[in-house]
């Protein structure tokens, strides 16, 4: 039962709308509008809003950073599949300019890269690739650049 149910939640278009009605992600105003079928990207936006902005009026830095958090983790392990461990291990985050009206994160990971991974972790041995990812307002213009770094490692049997 319990399998049925993380292979029912793990569908894209399901987990898009759960994590929508996620908590923390409602009262931070984050949306995730497209998450691939192949789990290859995701884009998520996040308009200006009473409730988060700061006390200066633009977008409040810990909403900046959690619009973008989870989703590196979630593309890579969903691509890799249940034969490895994937966690995030560190993150730093750089705001460039004020996030006024509606911001954008869109994430990717490749092809090319979940191969590098699995090259790297063939022999059981951690690996901690990392990626980058912008927020960026209407007009294209940067509002944070945010560095994830994973904890990848093949399981043992």
């Amino acid at each position: 039962m319990k399998n049925r149910l993380v292979q029912f939640f793990n569908q894209p278009h399901i987990l898009r709308h759960v994590m929508n009605w996620y908590g923390p992600y409602r009262g931070a105003g984050v949306k995730i509008k497209h998450l691939a079928n192949d789990f290859s990207s995701a884009t998520v936006k996040m308009p200006l809003r009473w409730y988060n902005k700061n006390y200066v009026g633009t977008h409040f830095g810990g909403s900046l950073y959690s619009m973008v958090d989870p989703f590196h983790m979630l593309l890579v392990m969903n691509q890799l599949g249940k034969d490895y461990i994937v966690w995030d291990k560190c993150a730093e985050i750089e705001y460039v300019s004020p996030g006024t009206g509606t911001v954008t994160a869109h994430f990717e990971v490749t092809q090319a890269e979940i191969d590098d991974i699995k090259a790297k972790t063939a022999d059981g041995e951690k690996y901690l690739p990392k990626f980058t990812v912008d927020v960026v307002n209407d007009d294209g213009k940067l509002v944070a650049r945010a560095i994830k770094t994973l904890y990848v490692r093949k399981k043992t049997r």
